[in-house]
């Protein structure tokens, strides 16, 4: 008997996880594919996931098709943080005598001598990997690296899967963004019908923008939650800022939204529509605080600026429709601690005042303080 288990997040279930589903089961022969929700997936501890009953439920609505796929809820029953290799011992348990195969992508294979106890999972199963957006060559490569760490090898499933993530579909599922052609319309239903992802008033928010800014603010809105896992910041925290940050760039001054706001002294031109905009995302509902600091300072930076301020001030110069020169060099400091951001930071605000000393733009002096803060930060 040959079984294989996809497990995952699924939060939510998308396109590609069908596909790659599939894919498996034709591939490897697969007599039955267990679809495995985790309970506390461990790259995510600390990240708050949707329930277990509606991942299970849109699992159930996406894989159903499939003969020979079941949804299974053991490691949600189990509860606790999901380790692979327990799962994989107990399907083993479960069918003596099987071949066992765990679905993974090439960004999982390339972690996985990280994971806990991988010699074990490999005394159980085989790895089944599919290619996610790769050069030719690399399983020859990979296979190469993984025999000589492991002694094994694994399997290749000839499906390449696009670039879509869980992380995309609820960013544009917040910003109110048809999310149909990347779930499939049944799974989009009971995310609507359900309230799953949504920001209460941020398509609304986006509404206020023009065509090529509300683009802008939603790929703020991906980068900032792609980054935010690592340093600690909660996922709807860092969406609601990015997709709010820009709600007044393109309000005129007698808009109604703006009655009654009053700006700081001094502040520059280009400038003013940060504190503009926090002032509006909290009209328009956004009652926490560092999520209008994060909107508030997003142009200007502050000395000692929170993570969720560092964050959207960088993913607002970085995403990726920004083109300037440099630019990549700043994309690779952005992702190069794990869980800090000051160096990419205080590279950016270098980078800020020089820009506006050369061209002779008018420096606010808070951006000049926030440079000298994190420049005066460093040990020596």
């Amino acid at each position: 008997m040959r079984i294989g288990i996809f497990g995952g997040s699924f939060d939510p279930v998308h396109k590609e996880h069908v596909r790659l589903a599939e894919s498996a089961v034709k591939e490897l022969s697969l007599d039955r594919l267990y679809v495995m929700p985790a309970h506390t997936p461990p790259h995510k501890r600390g990240k708050t996931l949707s329930s277990d009953e509606d991942r299970s439920e849109m699992c159930r609505i996406a894989f159903a098709h499939i003969p020979g796929v079941q949804v299974s809820d053991y490691e949600m029953k189990k509860g606790g943080t999901s380790y692979t290799y327990l799962t994989c011992r107990h399907f083993a348990g479960e069918y003596p005598g099987a071949e066992l195969f765990w679905l993974v992508g090439t960004d999982m294979l390339r972690d996985f001598p990280t994971w806990r106890e991988p010699e074990d999972i490999l005394k159980n199963a085989v790895l089944a990997v599919c290619a996610r957006a790769e050069e030719k060559g690399w399983a020859e490569r990979e296979q190469k690296a993984f025999s000589e760490r492991f002694g094994k090898k694994f399997s290749v499933i000839g499906y390449e899967g696009k670039d879509v993530s869980s992380t995309r579909v609820r960013v544009l599922t917040a910003a109110g963004e048809k999310i149909a052609p990347y779930v499939g319309g049944e799974v989009a239903d009971y995310i609507r019908d359900k309230g799953l992802y949504r920001i209460e008033n941020a398509p609304e928010a986006l509404d206020l923008e023009k065509p090529s800014r509300r683009e802008h603010s939603i790929r703020v809105a991906f980068l900032a939650a792609e980054r935010a896992p690592a340093l600690h910041i909660d996922e709807r925290k860092a969406v609601t800022a990015a997709l709010f940050h820009d709600c007044a760039k393109n309000l005129p001054p007698e808009s109604p939204l703006l009655a009654g706001f009053v700006p700081p002294e001094g502040v520059p031109g280009p400038v003013l529509h940060q504190y503009a905009g926090a002032y509006v995302a909290a009209r328009l509902g956004v009652t926490d605080e560092e999520i209008l600091d994060a909107i508030r300072y997003h142009t200007s930076g502050r000395p000692d600026m929170a993570p969720l301020e560092k964050l959207i001030f960088l993913s607002d110069l970085l995403e990726a429709g920004r083109q300037f020169e440099g630019v990549d060099r700043r994309r690779a400091l952005f992702w190069k601690e794990k869980e800090s951001l000051d160096e990419c930071m205080e590279a950016a605000l270098s980078d800020t005042l020089s820009y506006l000393r050369e061209k002779g733009g008018e420096v606010y002096p808070l951006t000049e303080s926030a440079y000298l803060f994190l420049k005066n930060k460093k040990p020596e």
